[in-house]
């Protein structure tokens, strides 16, 4: 498969009696434990699943070097519809398969799966995070970790490509305003930004435009509105030889994973004169909250750890313009280059 990509370790799990079928893919431990979410979805196919699994798992590899936790890449799939086929047993077993790899490989929740889906991952294994937490402790929903990175990552986008240190009156366009791209649109409004947003739930785009004031158009239109920063938040692919043309806005940066369907598709983007924010550094807040708790962590220490973000980004953002390269493929080689290191460590 051309997804495949040196990965150390892919399982598949069934569990008859919950009808449990599941994939993790291990990418690489060099770091650490191989860390991701568990999304749930209807896959058509297993190849399809094996594929996203594969795309997501090595992503986060990357993800997790660049975000300097002591973590590898690795990402799980559960196969079925989150909104029909979830029960307390399913997780358990699942749980049960995360635990088999005796810490290998880390979960926490992703698209389709929640805090309290972890809940009861976490009556079978300890190799959980994205639990509940005590106050001033790290952990949690990252959700709202990851949309606070990609705020701070979005206004440092906005500094380097438009000259501005602030949001007010600009337009951003959300795709998806789920468990992110809610929390994302929250603070985009507190700064005055202009939002429009689509999403396939009609009470999600319900609501953030009562809350926040969002138009709201039809997700097949929002790609090609014009506008100065478009912010995919749903799922990945979003960004390929079809859509980028149409692209009207100056700036990517959003929290969906694997934005590009192809890497060729950053030099697209770079010729089109876009910025784009790399997904896996501008989105690493949630996984900084996963370490963080994991390891044993305060909330102080995450929303610092989240505050580099902005930094790396721009790193690459000048490399890229110094080099004339594309941003996907700078954050590439700065991620692969430190997957060659010493592991990291968290500092106090």
């Amino acid at each position: 498969m051309p997804e495949f990509d040196g990965h150390e370790h892919v399982v598949f799990g069934h569990d008859a009696a919950t009808s449990l079928r599941a994939i993790i893919a291990v990418h690489s431990t060099v770091l650490g434990p191989a860390a991701g979410g568990c999304r749930m979805w209807p896959y058509e196919t297993t190849a399809q699943a094996v594929a996203d699994v594969l795309r997501l798992s090595r992503g986060m590899s990357y993800k997790n070097a660049l975000a300097g936790v002591p973590f590898g890449g690795g990402k799980a799939v559960i196969i079925g519809e989150s909104r029909k086929a979830k029960t307390p047993e399913l997780f358990e077993a699942f749980g049960r398969f995360v635990d088999s790899l005796g810490g290998r490989y880390v979960t926490a929740e992703d698209v389709g799966t929640t805090t309290a889906d972890m809940a009861n991952v976490a009556h079978a294994t300890r190799h959980v995070a994205g639990l509940g937490a005590a106050p001033g402790a790290a952990g949690g929903d990252p959700g709202p970790k990851t949309a606070r990175g990609v705020f701070l990552g979005l206004r440092a986008a906005v500094k380097f490509r438009l000259g501005r240190g602030d949001l007010e009156g600009l337009k951003v366009a959300v795709q998806g305003v789920g468990g992110v791209g809610y929390h994302l649109c929250a603070l985009l409004a507190a700064e005055g930004v202009r939002l429009t947003v689509a999403d396939v739930r009609p009470a999600a785009v319900q609501r953030v435009c009562q809350e926040f004031g969002a138009r709201v158009v039809a997700a097949d239109e929002l790609l090609a509105l014009e506008a100065d920063v478009l912010s995919p938040c749903a799922l990945g692919g979003v960004l390929n030889t079809q859509s980028i043309p149409q692209l009207r806005a100056r700036i990517v940066a959003g929290a969906a994973n694997n934005q590009l369907a192809h890497g060729q598709d950053g030099v697209a983007l770079q010729n089109a004169g876009i910025l784009y924010a790399p997904d896996y550094v501008i989105n690493a807040g949630g996984i900084i909250s996963v370490a963080r708790e994991y390891y044993g962590g305060t909330e102080a220490q995450v929303l610092a750890d989240i505050e580099a973000i902005p930094g790396r980004l721009t790193e690459i953002f000048e490399r890229a313009r110094r080099e004339n390269r594309p941003t996907n493929a700078v954050a590439d080689q700065m991620a692969r280059e430190r997957i060659g290191s010493e592991p990291h460590q968290l500092v106090a």
